[in-house]
């Protein structure tokens, strides 16, 4: 805990067994008191190495639901188990654990309500290896976003990210797509909602066993990051009234 607030770290998995033990031993349980992992009908054998390593709660989805609905469970799980600073952790280990200490620090003195490990910041991005063009994509995508909803992230499409518990209670998640768009309907909630969001610098890895969608659904998940920033500016104009942006009571 952090001035007794209680630290959760979700782990949503897919094919995640070369890498999920490295990135648990690297988790800080100084200030972690619980770790969630979700599998999303994994064809390896990531359920056998999660209990091997003694990861507590272990739900396994009975077909696969997508990194969206993966995410969804996630949360979902955390709240029930008192959490009150989330941090959602991929377990391919292309993100540093080492970092939880500092997002949650940041929340548990409320500083800030959301923070995201930035690749971009500190150009951790291409020296940790990610692909030119994904890096073109991301920046694109990143200023085009920012100009539509009248923000300032150095990135959205990071998937490394702390919520303190009043965000995910207050967003309706459950709402949004289960595909890898929910990622940035979420960071479009947060801000339509009020919150504030922070960002840090983050190294990054990029190699075989790291999970990584391919050109078409990159593709895909940017026309699709395009639609969400135009919703969102069309429910702050008043023109729409989406069931994603509805606050909860």
């Amino acid at each position: 805990m952090i001035k007794d607030k209680k630290v959760v770290v979700v782990l949503p998995a897919y094919n995640a067994a070369l890498t999920l033990e490295k990135t648990y031993n690297e988790i800080p349980f100084d200030i972690v008191d619980d770790v969630v992992l979700v599998d999303d009908c994994s064809k390896d054998n990531t359920i056998e190495v999660a209990k091997k390593i003694g990861i507590k709660h272990i739900i396994q989805h009975d077909r696969n639901k997508g990194y969206g609905g993966n995410q969804k469970t996630c949360y979902d799980t955390a709240l029930k188990l008192g959490a009150d600073i989330v941090i959602m952790l991929h377990p391919d280990y292309q993100y540093t654990p080492k970092l939880i200490h500092s997002m949650a620090y940041l929340i548990a003195n409320e500083v800030y309500p959301v923070v995201l490990g930035s690749r971009i910041l500190g150009g951790g991005a291409l020296k940790g290896g990610m692909p030119l063009y994904k890096y073109v994509f991301n920046r694109f995508l990143t200023l085009t976003q920012n100009i539509i909803i009248w923000q300032k992230l150095s990135e959205y499409h990071t998937g490394y990210r702390a919520f303190s518990r009043e965000v995910l209670e207050k967003i309706n998640y459950h709402a949004n797509s289960d595909d890898f768009v929910f990622d940035n309907q979420m960071l479009s909630q947060i801000f339509y909602a009020g919150f504030e969001i922070a960002e840090i610098t983050c190294p990054t890895k990029y190699f075989p066993e790291a999970s990584s969608i391919n050109f078409r659904r990159s593709v895909k998940y940017g026309l699709g990051v395009l639609k969400t920033s135009i919703i969102h500016r069309l429910n702050k104009w008043g023109i729409l009234h989406s069931e994603i942006y509805k606050i909860k009571k």
